[in-house]
């Protein structure tokens, strides 16, 4: 029955007859209830990523019955569910592009004046360039990867015993200014623990956008070029992350790129046998656009409590 459906979830009310409850708060709540109150915190529920919705929850006014909330979970961290991912790099989107010209643009982008200045006046900058990208770092050649290689947490959720083989996990290409940028911010993270800001980029790489003066002034895009650091849960995975990698860098240096279908994947917590048809924009798109199936899993058990309650009704 449409009109006065037994049970309903949603995003928003749709104005019909039954009580309203959210899914992190307990107890009824009013129409004019203050809507904060049915956000839902996916990073606090199990899920590595920060991703706020609004779900409210429905029962029919004539059913006694009351649905429990969800169950708070300590989230893995980035590097806790993409850490173990084999290392590929990035491509070059302009001219020809094989291995050993994207070693150089890395190691020649390390050589540059500007490079060394941050070294030479951030101790910890200059340490992760020493670790991460010394003479003797072993590059990944390879932009792609099938292997199949399971989180350091989660792992009964992701795993498939079934799966040998792991899709979605090729980089896209980049270009070379776009690769100096991922590499500063990059090396950055992991020295000072945060995203840089663009007020934190050397000028030699700024963008050439006409309000990247705004954004470095904090009035616009201040944070345009954003690392998922490792040892938090990842910003909202949206469907932008289709248009360009910005947004979505890799904390390792030594990989240089945006992060793959299989990685957003992962922090959506897409099990690792579900796989992504479609060209990779669309894929990417499936990704963002999703709730997060982890998520997903937990609030259908207690939609399964209503429905099993409402057989005694």
């Amino acid at each position: 029955d449409l009109a006065k459906p037994k049970a309903a979830v949603g995003r928003k009310d749709n104005g019909l007859s039954y009580r309203l409850y959210s899914l992190s708060e307990k107890g009824e709540f009013k129409e004019e209830a203050d809507p904060s109150s049915f956000i839902v915190k996916a990073e606090e529920y199990g899920v590595p990523q920060a991703r706020h919705r609004m779900f409210i929850l429905g029962v029919r006014s004539d059913l006694n019955i009351e649905p429990e909330i969800l169950e708070k979970e300590t989230a893995p961290s980035v590097e806790d569910v993409i850490g173990t991912l084999p290392k590929i790099r990035s491509g070059i989107s302009k001219g020809t592009d094989t291995p050993e010209r994207w070693q150089k643009l890395i190691k020649k982008t390390v050589e540059k004046a500007w490079f060394k200045k941050l070294g030479a006046s951030n101790d910890d900058f200059a340490l992760i360039t020493k670790e991460k990208l010394n003479g003797h770092t072993v590059f990944p050649e390879s932009r792609s990867s099938a292997v199949y290689k399971k989180p350091k947490k989660m792992q009964s959720w992701f795993e498939d015993e079934h799966l040998s083989v792991l899709t979605g996990h090729e980089s896209r290409s980049h270009m070379e200014s776009d690769i100096e940028r991922y590499l500063f911010a990059s090396t950055f993270s992991l020295a000072n623990e945060i995203s840089p800001k663009l007020a934190d980029f050397p000028k030699q790489i700024l963008p050439l956008h006409k309000n990247v003066e705004e954004g470095r002034a904090g009035k616009m895009f201040p944070d345009r070029f954003r690392v998922q650091l490792p040892g938090r849960v990842s910003t909202t995975v949206t469907s932008h992350i289709s248009k360009d990698g910005h947004y979505f860098i890799h904390y390792d240096p030594a990989q240089c790129r945006s992060l793959t279908v299989r990685e957003a994947a992962r922090l959506q917590t897409f099990p690792d046998n579900y796989h992504f048809e479609g060209p990779r924009t669309s894929q990417y798109h499936q990704v963002g656009n999703a709730v997060p199936p982890y998520l997903a899993a937990k609030i259908a058990e207690i939609v399964e409590d209503i429905l099993a309650g409402m057989e005694d009704e």
